[in-house]
């Protein structure tokens, strides 16, 4: 909770993420039932980025922050120099959705006692040592964050707070809360089918996603299937791609394919249940990395886009959320966004704006809410301290579905196909 006037820095503000944090943050400013409006109002904003915007664009998508911005240029590699600005500005709240590393932006917070909120686990080392991690990058970023994590005693902070990883902790917790007994298995969901509107802008050989395509590639051809059981991470030894598996939530169905993420990890080694992400793209991605399965190294090179409704007009729906497995019979919980509609609003895609929903709810719970020192992800914020992060996430995600299915699909080995 902050009791004095919020300097906050935005790691990363020219990128994708950013934009639809500082869409639903011009909507704040202008709302005054908005839950962090007389923050937001009084603000100063620092937008750090080594490959920064012209004023021209954030004057032109965020009128009504303008004036509070403080835009600036350089790279956060350079760590005496963002020390320097966190001293200089007497930064109260870091907000990074940068690709920064993770330890070392908090290591900086944890030194001057400031607050911190990112979307996902970043490691310099990790990514500069591809080759040495095949198979397991998430598993050593997660390493490496957690031999550090309780070293940060002196600042607050929350970890993986967007939509996957953050808002599908919130969601499964929810739906716990309508049995006694625990689940068997918590399954992360999601179906997006968003495309271009005229196909025919496509290229044949280009991975489109609807977030970095970079990343998609770790967890999609780079990693192999993660599940959690017993608390513990297991791995398929089998390309990603080589596997389907059935997903059912109520008249929606569809099959994704298994993948490392961080909530998995959190969430199941939290309530000891089966977990796994299971994730289906567009159509023409899925068809790209099937077909190159032989050498899936070549797909590196291939050329990488991720679909901006503001170049090209989308549509499709990115649909995310949770589904809890137990003897005879499954509980869910999602939310499905169009593009269309999203971008009518806040100028952005259907999945960042999630991602946003999330930043946004945890933003809101550090600003507001009396928590305790330390780090902490999605899953312990919600279970250790009484922060109010399901009420912010809902101010700007209105729809959620809620239901059950009256049979079972079973655990994951019952639901695999191969390919």
């Amino acid at each position: 909770m902050l009791k004095t006037k919020a300097i906050i820095t935005i790691l990363g503000s020219a990128g994708g993420v950013a934009k639809s944090v500082l869409s639903i943050l011009n909507k704040s400013v202008q709302d005054h039932e908005d839950p962090i409006h007389n923050v937001i109002r009084d603000a100063v904003i620092y937008l750090i980025d080594h490959n920064q915007k012209e004023s021209s664009y954030y004057s032109a998508l965020f009128p009504h922050l303008f004036n509070q911005f403080r835009i600036m240029n350089f790279d956060l590699h350079n760590l005496p120099l963002f020390q320097k600005h966190l001293r200089d500005s007497n930064t109260s709240i870091v907000l990074d959705v940068s690709w920064a590393d993770t330890v070392e932006m908090l290591q900086c917070c944890n030194e001057l006692g400031i607050q911190y909120i990112n979307t996902a686990l970043e490691n310099k080392m990790v990514d500069d040592n591809e080759d040495e991690f095949e198979g397991f990058p998430l598993m050593e970023r997660l390493r490496i964050f957690e031999e550090n994590k309780s070293a940060y005693t002196n600042m607050k902070g929350i970890v993986c707070s967007g939509m996957n990883p953050g808002v599908v902790q919130w969601m499964a917790i929810e739906r716990m809360k309508a049995m006694k007994e625990p689940p068997l298995a918590c399954y992360i969901v999601e179906h997006d089918t968003s495309f271009f509107q005229d196909e025919t802008v496509a290229k044949e050989n280009c991975v489109y996603t609807t977030w970095s395509p970079e990343c998609f590639l770790d967890e999609a051809i780079l990693s192999f299937p993660m599940m959690m059981k017993e608390k513990t991470p297991l791995f398929l030894y089998e390309n990603v791609y080589d596997l389907e598996f059935k997903v059912t939530l109520g008249e929606v169905t569809f099959n994704g394919c298994l993948m490392p993420h961080e909530e998995v990890y959190t969430l199941c080694r939290r309530f000891n249940m089966e977990g796994g992400f299971l994730y289906k793209v567009n159509d023409h991605t899925t068809t790209l990395i099937r077909n190159n399965l032989d050498d899936v190294d070549k797909i590196w090179d291939f050329p990488m886009e991720t679909l901006d409704p503001g170049k090209h007009p989308l549509i499709g729906k990115d649909l995310v959320g949770v589904l809890l497995v137990y003897n005879d019979r499954e509980l869910y919980m999602y939310n499905e966004l169009s593009n269309q509609e999203i971008y009518e609003t806040y100028q952005t895609n259907a999945t960042y704006f999630q991602v946003a929903c999330g930043i946004y709810a945890g933003f809101a719970s550090l600003l507001l809410d009396p928590l305790p020192n330390g780090v902490r992800y999605v899953d312990e914020l919600l279970t250790e301290t009484g922060s109010r992060y399901g009420e912010y996430v809902q101010y700007y995600m209105k729809d959620f579905v809620v239901g059950k299915n009256d049979t079972t699909d079973g655990l994951l080995l019952d639901r695999m196909k191969k390919m």
